[in-house]
């Protein structure tokens, strides 16, 4: 499809060739080809059609690579790609060899720094502007951030650490009242007041208007920040911003791409620290979007014309164990649900639904679900914390330090374990198993089924231990249980032997598949933790020899390998790398989780002394 004025844009330079009054006509020109786009790749639509004026703005006043532009988790940033020059590549989005959904600093000069996760804008442009700084280079610093990220404890501890007024630093607040779902909490409730004080614009605007009659009047209003921030606190009392040290500027219409240049430009301008607060709407021009823009955060390829998904109808593990949650609720009222801010993801929204009085969406804020998760089973209370893998890294301590050392009841719901393919290496599920099965008291279940979740999810809630129940990205086999699920006992689905297989969650079914046609035997461990002693110590008096398979990098192996000395023991499984954006089949095959790769690992472990 032609874009008369898409098709000129190559890069910054041709951006800044435009004239002002062009630009609306830009921005509905890549709000038309994102929208083709995604629809073929799949990709985060709604907030990056939600951020198009706002970033068209921000590189016509700021000069990239120059200014350095921080764009916090990245799901917005589909315009700036565009403009930066990488339209061509969109055709390959999230694809294997194609460009990331996220920036990445390896992938262009105007990526300033790699993103994924939520809340790190700030503190990484602030470390910009210092560095800068002290090596005395000119250039502002922009760190985009969304009002769901405010709510990350990160982004205020950023805020609460810029204490020089002299390093110019702009804040962008890209405010749409949303993260991935509604937003929740004290921050959303305060810029709820800065978006419809109107008395405060409308009394700003007429002070200005008077001071701007005479002589004086136009001094005080150039050069009385006092008097000025006095006026704000009288109308709108305990602003946040400016209590961080912040110069606040907004809000503004983030769809007014003449106002954002105007205020983007004053910010500029101050060399100083500014927050400009922009209202945008999350999913803009696109009708389904708009409508439903939880649904298109995070969408596979879909029909424009009705904004349809292709479904296979079977229920992936989120909607099994969102599912499972209601049953659990329905005969525990001591059981609540947590999330942070990820109903929908999760598979929780129907259980937010029927149990909103045991219900707890958080923000953006894992570190805090933990811990307060803690406090609550401290009282009485089985609560259930529904987290990706990728963002469980971010609690770590709390999970250790306010759970397993106090050996209190939290069930830990790890969605999204193993590979997760096109989001790539800042959403890989790969890391969570090294570190929980080092976790004292902690019991970390691996189901290999729908079913097996379903039971396991039970038996975790009902155990009374610190528990982490670990589920992949999209669906397990859907089958009956080939033998009861006891605690801590792994499953022999084919006798031990010379060579044996010790296999996990989402790889059993390829394993089972490769033993039986190579007659080796094969062990499910449905638990990572606690170890299965009968079944190590039948292993040892057999003498075999063991091929741990598993989709993350070494952890059941590594303990394995230790336990079963001097049995030879390798493992399978991700190396300790980046894994890139790609299908997860190809992912697999790039390091030989696949039939073929185990069939190899068997060939050398057999004939190695």
């Amino acid at each position: 499809m032609a874009y008369s004025l898409l098709d000129s844009i190559h890069g910054i330079d041709d951006l800044k060739k435009l004239r002002i009054n062009q630009l609306d006509q830009l921005a509905a020109e890549i709000r038309g080809f994102m929208i083709e786009s995604v629809s073929n790749t799949g990709g985060h639509l709604a907030s990056s059609l939600g951020a198009i004026e706002l970033i068209i703005a921000t590189h016509y006043v700021f000069d990239s690579p120059r200014d350095r532009i921080v764009f916090d988790v990245g799901h917005q940033s589909y315009a700036h790609k565009i403009l930066t020059g990488r339209r061509e590549q969109f055709a390959l989005l999230r694809q294997e060899g194609g460009i990331s959904g996220f920036p990445k600093r390896e992938e262009s000069e105007h990526d300033a720094f790699n993103t994924g996760h939520a809340s790190t804008s700030i503190s990484a442009a602030l470390g910009m502007a210092r560095a800068r700084k002290l090596l005395n280079e000119e250039g502002s610093c922009v760190a985009f951030i969304g009002d769901g990220a405010m709510t990350g404890g990160l982004a205020m501890e950023a805020m609460d650490d810029i204490d020089d007024y002299e390093l110019p630093l702009v804040l962008i607040l890209n405010d749409n009242e949303m993260s991935i779902a509604p937003n929740v909490g004290a921050v959303n409730r305060r810029l709820t007041k800065l978006r419809t004080n109107k008395g405060y614009v409308r009394f700003k605007r007429c002070l200005v208007r008077t001071l701007d009659t005479s002589r004086g009047g136009k001094w005080l209003s150039r050069h009385m920040e006092r008097t000025r921030d006095r006026v704000k606190r009288f109308i709108m009392p305990n602003l946040p911003f400016e209590d961080f040290g912040l110069i606040y500027l907004g809000p503004v219409d983030g769809h007014d791409i003449k106002k954002l240049i105007k205020m983007l430009r004053s910010a500029k301008e101050l060399h100083k620290p500014v927050i400009v607060h922009a209202r945008t709407i999350k999913g803009k021009g696109y009708s389904f979007s708009e409508t439903n823009p939880e649904r298109f955060h995070g969408i596979a390829p879909f029909s424009v014309m009705t904004g349809k998904v292709r479904t296979t109808g079977q229920m992936n593990c989120s909607e099994v164990f969102g599912k499972t949650m209601l049953e659990i609720a329905q005969r525990r009222e001591d059981v609540v649900a947590i999330t942070a801010a990820m109903p929908s993801g999760t598979g929780l929204s129907e259980f937010s639904e029927r149990y909103p009085s045991r219900f707890f969406d958080v923000g953006i804020a894992e570190e805090h679900a933990l811990t307060m998760a803690a406090g609550m089973a401290t009282v009485g209370i089985r609560p259930v914390v529904a987290i990706y893998s990728s963002f469980l890294q971010r609690g770590y301590d709390e999970l250790l330090h306010d759970i397993c050392l106090q050996n209190l009841p939290v069930v830990v719901a790890v969605d999204r374990a193993g590979l997760v393919g096109e989001d790539g290496e800042t959403h890989q599920g790969i890391f969570d198993p090294a570190f929980l099965i080092t976790m004292p008291n902690l019991t970390v279940y691996s189901p290999a089924t729908l079913e097996e979740l379903s039971v396991m999810l039970n038996m975790a809630v009902d155990s009374g231990r610190p528990s982490a129940v670990r589920y992949n990205r999209g669906t397990l086999p859907s089958e009956k249980l080939s033998s009861p699920v006891a605690y801590g006992k792994w499953e022999i689905k084919l006798p031990i032997a010379e060579v044996t297989v010790v296999s996990t969650g989402t790889m059993l079914p390829i394993a089972h598949w490769v033993a039986k046609k190579h007659g080796v035997g094969l062990v499910h461990a449905r638990f990572l933790s606690p170890l299965d002693r009968e079944v190590l110590d039948e292993i040892q008096k057999k003498r075999s020899k063991v091929l741990v398979v598993e989709e993350n990098v070494l952890a059941l192996g590594g303990i394995l390998a230790h336990e079963l000395n001097p049995c030879r023991v390798r493992t399978l499984c991700l190396p300790n790398e980046p894994v890139t954006h790609a299908c997860i089949d190809r992912q697999r095959e790039w390091y030989g989780l696949t039939e073929k790769g185990i069939e190899t690992a068997l060939r050398e472990l057999a004939v190695e002394e």
